[in-house]
């Protein structure tokens, strides 16, 4: 069995966010063909296309490690109906200069969570339409829009209802055969 090495985006810079809980959820929940390993951007500059040409040490270590994951998961909030802006400035990062966009070719999902009704429904909508541009091949459905309630999961990552737990696992799973489908047509670049 391949396994696929899997970058993971917390779209929230809060230590205490629900989205870095359920992102600390998914992962015991995930299929064998998975690993994974955080891609942190909280230490990101503003994008700025004058640096194009020697990029921040932050930033340089946010490209490579979009380009060194076979997979990406997104794992975000919503802010005023829309993807924060660290997230959106981490994108810019990593697909940038023109021509060596990192996310290119490389399989992803987009769940979040919310406190409110529709979850990050609008956010990851506006999300997709970004990984579209960059040429992120997107696993469509399940569609994971979380309503998070306290105790929905513990600090240390456990989903206390059943139900959510077998959604999230099955999400997880759905995810595990879209990277293996998508890598078994578009390989990682050697």
């Amino acid at each position: 069995m391949t396994v696929h090495k899997v970058g993971f985006l917390v779209g929230s810079l809060s230590k205490d966010s629900i989205n870095r809980r359920l992102a600390n959820a998914l992962i015991p929940l995930a299929p064998d063909n998975l690993s994974f390993e955080e891609i942190p951007i909280k230490d990101l500059p503003l994008y700025n296309r004058d640096l194009d040409g020697d990029y921040p040490p932050p930033a340089r270590a946010l490209k490579e490690q979009v380009a060194g994951v076979d997979a990406l998961l997104f794992v975000t909030p919503e802010y005023n109906r829309d993807i924060p802006g660290g997230l959106k400035n981490a994108i810019d990062w990593a697909s940038r200069p023109w021509g060596q966009n990192s996310f290119s070719r490389k399989p992803s999902a987009v769940i979040g969570a919310s406190p409110g009704n529709i979850g990050t429904a609008v956010a990851q909508q506006n999300l997709r339409s970004v990984l579209s541009f960059c040429d992120s091949p997107q696993m469509n459905a399940p569609e994971a829009y979380i309503k998070f309630t306290d105790g929905l999961i513990t600090d240390d990552g456990t989903v206390t209802d059943a139900e959510t737990e077998e959604f999230l696992r099955g999400f997880m799973a759905n995810f595990g055969e879209f990277v293996t489908r998508v890598r078994a047509v578009i390989p990682p670049e050697e």
